[in-house]
């Protein structure tokens, strides 16, 4: 009898010892998993965009001038996005929101389902996304941003200077009301010329979306020292 008993008390002990090996193994995986998504990801992306955004500017240094601000695009980005309370410095745009635009560590703007109009046109509304985490996280400090805060979209030749009047901390991924060319969730409810910020949250989530709004309140040229304008200064 006590033979039996040691034996199956050894037995237990060595599931008991296999399972705690296994939950450790798991654990490490997870942990693994969890640093290259939300670390190594955004050691990628920052390198992709980084490179991607010198193409651009150095095609601004070197192409003839355009006949237009339209013909200001380039294959690799159509300008930079400056968001000073999010901090984290220019985030190269793009067109397009899919997974493939978004994971180089960029912005880009709406194609569907509605699609975005340009800072360059007299109305509407250029609506972006990025990632709020891993793959760049361009938007990730998005609940940073306040009601009188800049946002500012450099091209080739124009600052283009918006200032931020709403902010929607939570709504459906299936809202595209708030990508209206008319924006009238944000409170307005004539054509301007707005601006859309867009990402997931919570933080670590897709559930939901945060949303920022701004409005145009005026462009400038850009000098040839391209010096930013006063809200991208200290």
């Amino acid at each position: 009898m006590a033979g039996t008993r040691r034996r199956s008390r050894n037995r237990v002990a060595a599931v008991l010892s296999f399972t705690g090996e296994l939950l450790i193994t798991a654990g490490l995986v997870l942990g693994l998993f969890v640093v290259y998504s939300l670390w190594w990801t955004n050691v990628l992306a920052d390198r992709e965009a980084s490179a991607r955004g010198n193409a651009v500017r150095e095609t601004w240094r070197t192409a003839p001038a355009a006949a237009g601000p339209g013909a200001l695009d380039t294959r690799d980005g159509i300008g930079f996005l400056h968001v000073p309370a999010m901090g984290g410095g220019e985030v190269l745009v793009k067109k397009g929101t899919s997974s493939d635009v978004l994971n180089d560590g960029v912005a880009g703007y709406y194609t569907e389902p509605v699609k975005s109009a340009l800072p360059w046109d007299r109305s509407g509304n250029f609506t972006l996304a990025a990632h709020r985490d891993g793959h760049g996280a361009k938007f990730h400090n998005i609940h940073k941003v306040r009601t009188g805060d800049a946002v500012v979209f450099e091209t080739r030749d124009t600052w283009y200077v918006y200032k931020v009047y709403a902010q929607l901390s939570q709504t459906s991924k299936y809202n595209t009301e708030v990508l209206a060319p008319v924006p009238r969730q944000s409170g307005r409810t004539v054509p301007g010329r707005y601006i859309t910020l867009t990402t997931c949250t919570p933080v670590y989530t897709s559930k939901y979306r945060y949303i920022v709004w701004g409005e145009l309140v005026r462009t400038e040229k850009v000098n040839a020292d391209r010096t930013p304008p006063p809200e991208l200064r200290g």
